[in-house]
């Protein structure tokens, strides 16, 4: 399943916020910002983790794209 975090990055242009920020709201790592870049998958834990931070849904941050064939 391939995702786009996006809508997660308009967000933060939207609300003035820098990754650095988002860092320290949902209290996860570089590496995990690093990953979301790269449009891998995260656990639904950190997904959880932004989405409370940022006052959010789900839909609000990540899209899922179809499968390629």
């Amino acid at each position: 399943m391939a995702v786009s975090y996006k809508r997660l990055w308009h967000l933060l242009l939207d609300r003035d916020m820098k990754k650095k920020d988002l860092i320290e709201l949902a209290h996860i790592s570089d590496y995990t910002i690093r990953r979301l870049n790269r449009g891998d998958n995260v656990t639904t834990d950190v997904l959880v983790k932004i989405c409370r931070a940022l006052d959010c849904s789900l839909d609000d941050i990540v899209e899922i794209l179809p499968e390629d064939k």
